[in-house]
């Protein structure tokens, strides 16, 4: 009984300090940058939009890209997730060598929003990467780890979020449906579900999220992140 009432009371408390760092976010505004954050957006300023490789119509606002990127009540959840479920949980999948992490999509698509942009997003620039493909388009986990949260997620729509052994946590969002299940242990390449344009999105597309730590606003490049893995998503 004593240890229900406690579980409960931190459930309570997650939920509540998720709730009050987006106060905190919406009072100060934009997160601050940091130095190398802050020339990757200038790269893409709008003065001069479009990044090496990219024809302007490549990061449309209006074609297929993410119009929200914050939801207080998906952070709650996923503060949740991340505490009930705990580190040891994820430390049982061994962090892959680089040639087991995996592309998120198998057929071509297109950069509608490359990450960094500045736009109306919270965090002052757009925290993921957006990859146009056709509604239904199969989306597959990046690396090995646990699902957190697969569930509706507010702006992000139909979403999963992947906690890895590295401490890294990748969100794939707007999905039209969704192939796994809350705790369940996935692989690199593992079917997470499919495209679509669910939540506040333009068109169908594939939003892909990485953050170091599972706070809003810990985003990094997902292009470099990959990268670093072997994997050449652009």
């Amino acid at each position: 009984m004593e240890q229900d009432i406690a579980s409960a009371a931190k459930g309570v408390t997650t939920r509540r300090r998720a709730l009050g760092a987006a106060a905190a976010l919406l009072a100060g505004g934009a997160l601050p940058l940091t130095a190398s954050r802050a020339a990757a957006r200038a790269d893409h300023s709008p003065s001069d939009p479009s990044p090496p490789g990219h024809s302007p119509s490549d990061h449309s606002s209006s074609d297929h890209v993410c119009t929200g990127a914050y939801d207080a009540e998906f952070e709650a959840a996923l503060a949740e997730a991340d505490d009930r479920l705990g580190l040891d949980e994820t430390r049982r999948v061994p962090e892959a060598p680089p040639e087991q992490y995996a592309m998120p999509l198998r057929v071509g698509f297109r950069v509608s929003a490359p990450y960094g942009i500045r736009g109306n997003w919270l965090a002052g620039h757009h925290t993921g990467i957006d990859l146009a493909v056709p509604e239904g388009t199969p989306v597959y986990a990046v690396g090995a780890g646990t699902v957190l949260v697969a569930r509706w997620s507010g702006a992000y729509g139909n979403a999963v979020t992947v906690r890895m052994p590295d401490g890294h946590y990748a969100l794939v969002a707007h999905l039209s449906s969704i192939a796994v299940r809350e705790d369940q242990a996935v692989e690199a390449g593992f079917l997470l579900g499919r495209s679509g344009a669910t939540g506040r999105a333009t068109g169908p597309h594939l939003h892909l999220e990485i953050r170091a730590r599972r706070e809003y606003g810990s985003d990094i490049d997902p292009v470099s992140y990959l990268a670093e893995r072997g994997v050449q998503l652009i």
